[in-house]
């Protein structure tokens, strides 16, 4: 937080001379209204058409879309979204009474909670409220801090600029209704470093248990539907149905690299099939066996339930939870496609088949109640009974896509936001920028299903952990939620209320039930999480601390102007790209490459990649650009901002766009000037040309970082041998900035934090 805060004190460091440095306080408010008219004229005579035309169709797939696209979308979210709610059947009544047979008293009540925990959670709160939180229609636990971090300073990430205040997507509007309680909220938060680590370890950890829900989900799921072969050979044991099992999740996994949009449209009729199956399936059982458990919509039978036998009634809990599986995965894919897309198919199809389908199998246990450990197989009519299974083992496999889609999701938001090393990010669509794939990601899920499928080899020990998992996500998510209200929608505290005693106390009582089987594999996902958190929170840990050792370490403006214009050095026709993550001065590398090269380029420009927290940043405001020392020093700065569901460009495109961005921002700098200053810039233009036709070399620092002497054991663990393995095992950044070797030259430097 004080990086940040020094970074923005800094501001202007590169645009003054020592004499105007030392009078910034005084001129504070004219510097930065010159600035803001500056960058107001580079934006009028933006030059990113290539770039704008991409970004506007992405930024499109998720707001205004036709009612014909909308459909469309929603077809396709029934094959990724739905498919692990929409197995749910298979395996809730057979974990609700894992260790007793029921009387239809049980059965009755258990089908009230099942109806309420549906009703409440998936359709009122998410479908209704949670997804409008979203974040320029990025969803997950990491769009709403990036919403949370635009109505209020709170971004626990470094190298904040003023200029990305004036950015469209983080203009932040408040409501009317209360803004003396939101400016309250809003300062308290900005005032307190506690808040702020809160705030960040908080939406960490929840983005770690949906990556737990993501190696969960394939193994539940798939278990559940497998375990169906037994009817054809009662005799086969769990090691056989594990080892199916695991060939199907090799199978999922193995597909995943077509991308969501190939996956959702193969995928989609067979969730489609299943979804009928089961409500048909539902409302014949309902008519054949048992009609008066309709009765179950009374809520008064949840009352009798926990009154009957209260300690197993809230044992039981753990298994009733699991009805709501894959919820969060209505929030967590929406990059993927639109708040409508998600309202239209869970309303208009998923919930009234989930509906039948356990009003359904409930009928069918009030006359076969000893059939409970496998309710869903049981329940089905012998003349469809196969091709029920054939369907079933399909939509176990598109019910795991939903959790893997959305892990692919967030640890593409954390990665961009600085909380995960660098993996490689694949954009399989041209039309929704929010549908990737990660080839990284989709092998260590692959391997941690294996690992827990065979380990465990049972839905039940299983469905324990998953429990913890999914009730964990819904609270975090809760949580953040409620902030929102408080904060950005400034909602009725009535309202708010209402939510926290009838919602988020739903949701506490099923934590407290799911941490009763905490030693039956419900450690499984604290366990995964833990470790996930440790992982993001060390690399966020030490890329700010690097941070922070740049910005003590930057060149002085004494040092460069003591150079002169030829730096020291020979300077050689081309354009040096120098890449660094400082925003502001000149970084220490620069002092480096001085002293390890003999000469050095005819024009430099330091370039710096950021990622901010929103989830795009329109063409027109992606470039930033400033004049470092005088002007024949040759020397600039450009600062490219992405939100984190934007894709990069190429080098070659992004070269040319960079000389573009160049020679607008030289002709707008000589404008404020007479004819002799127009015609200086035109023919700074002329030699920037000319050094383009020279070549542009890439500069890159090779960096290691290292525990300072006087650092605790502690630290130097973290930063000498954690930090140190993930950096080297994991995506280098000459690879992730698309760097050609040829073009590529690297100065080693140490850094000590």
């Amino acid at each position: 937080m004080e990086v940040v805060a020094e970074e923005v004190s800094v501001h202007i460091d590169d645009m003054v001379s020592k004499e105007e440095e030392q009078e910034r306080e005084d001129g504070e408010g004219v510097e930065e209204a010159q600035q803001q008219t500056v960058t107001k004229k580079l934006n009028r005579m933006d030059s990113l058409e290539m770039e704008a035309g991409k970004i506007s169709v992405m930024r499109g797939a998720s707001k205004v879309l036709s009612t014909g696209a909308v459909m469309q979308m929603a077809f396709q979210s029934i094959g990724v979204v739905y498919g692990d709610i929409g197995t749910s059947p298979l395996y809730v009544f057979a974990s609700t009474f894992s260790d007793r047979v029921p009387s239809k008293h049980d059965i009755v009540g258990a089908l009230s909670l099942i109806i309420y925990s549906l009703t409440l959670l998936p359709l009122i709160k998410y479908v209704f409220i949670v997804l409008r939180a979203n974040d320029n229609g990025e969803g997950g636990t990491f769009a709403m801090y990036s919403l949370i971090c635009r109505h209020a300073k709170v971004s626990a990430i470094p190298n904040q600029q003023a200029e990305d205040d004036e950015l469209s997507a983080c203009t932040a509007k408040f409501p009317s209704k209360n803004p003396k309680r939101a400016k309250k909220i809003k300062e308290a938060l900005e005032n307190s470093s506690w808040a702020k680590t809160i705030l960040l370890s908080l939406t960490l950890f929840g983005t770690c248990m949906v990556v737990g829900d993501g190696i969960l989900t394939p193994c539940i799921s798939v278990l559940s539907a497998v375990d169906g072969i037994k009817k054809m050979d009662a005799a086969l044991s769990k090691d056989v149905v594990a080892l199916i099992s695991v060939a199907v999740l090799v199978l999922l996994f193995s597909v995943q690299r077509f991308g969501t949009d190939k996956v959702g449209y193969t995928f989609a009729p067979a969730i489609l099939f299943w979804c009928l199956f089961i409500g048909i399936i539902g409302i014949s059982n309902l008519i054949r066996h048992d009609s008066t458990v309709v009765k179950a919509f009374n809520p008064i039978y949840i009352s009798s339930y926990l009154k009957r036998n209260p300690k197993e009634a809230w044992i039981s809990l753990g298994g009733v939870v699991l009805c709501i599986t894959g919820t969060e995965a209505m929030f967590a894919d929406l990059g993927h496609f639109s708040v409508r897309a998600i309202q239209v198919a869970f309303t208009g199809l998923v919930y009234p088949c989930l509906l039948c389908a356990y009003l359904g199998q409930a009928a069918y246990l009030s006359n076969f109640p000893d059939h409970v450990a496998d309710a869903f197989y049981k329940s089905t009519p012998e003349c469809v009974y196969w091709p029920m299974f054939v369907i079933a083992v399909l939509a176990s496999i598109i019910a795991s896509q939903a959790m893997i889609s959305a892990t692919f999701a967030i640890v593409k938001q954390s990665v961009a936001l600085g909380c995960f090393p660098r993996v490689r990010v694949v954009h399989t669509s041209h039309k929704h920028g929010g549908q990737v794939y990660i080839p990284e990601i989709n092998f260590l899920l692959m391997f941690a299903c294996f690992m827990v499928t065979a380990s465990f080899r049972e839905t039940s020990k299983i469905g324990n952990a998953y429990g913890i998992a999914v009730v964990a996500v819904m609270i975090i998510t809760s949580s953040l939620l409620i902030l929102i209200m408080l904060m950005i929608w400034q909602t009725s505290v009535v309202l708010i209320a209402m939510f926290v005693l009838v919602v988020f106390s739903f949701e506490l009582l099923y934590f407290s039930s799911v941490l009763y089987k905490f030693s039956e594999g419900g450690y499984l996902p604290l366990t995964l999480a833990a470790l996930l958190f440790f992982v993001m929170y060390v690399w966020h840990y030490v890329q700010s601390k690097r941070h922070a050792f740049e910005v003590e370490q930057k060149v002085s403006a004494e040092y460069l102007s003591g150079l002169g214009s030829n730096l020291g050095v020979a300077r050689v026709p081309g354009v040096g790209l120098l890449y660094t993550e400082l925003t502001q001065g000149i970084p220490a590398i620069f002092r480096h490459f001085l002293t390890n090269l003999p000469a050095m380029h005819s024009v430099l420009v330091f370039v710096s990649v950021r990622y901010l927290p929103v989830s795009n940043v329109p063409a027109e405001e992606r470039f930033l650009l400033r004049r470092v020392g005088p002007e024949d020093h040759g020397m600039y700065r450009c600062i490219v901002r992405y939100g984190y569901r934007d894709r990069r460009v190429g080098c070659e495109v992004f070269e040319c766009l960079l000389m573009a961005q160049l020679k607008s921002y030289i002709r707008v700098e000589a404008m404020e000037g007479g004819c002799r200053e127009k015609m200086e810039a035109e023919e700074e233009i002329r030699f920037l040309e000319r050094s383009c036709a020279a070549g542009v070399v890439y500069l890159l620092g090779h960096s290691e970082v290292r525990a300072s002497k006087n650092s605790s054991l502690m630290k130097k663990v973290v930063v000498d041998y954690v930090y140190d393995f993930l950096r080297r095992n994991f995506r280098q950044g000459l690879v992730d900035l698309q760097i050609p070797n040829k073009n590529l030259m690297q100065v080693g430097m140490n850094y000590t934090v």
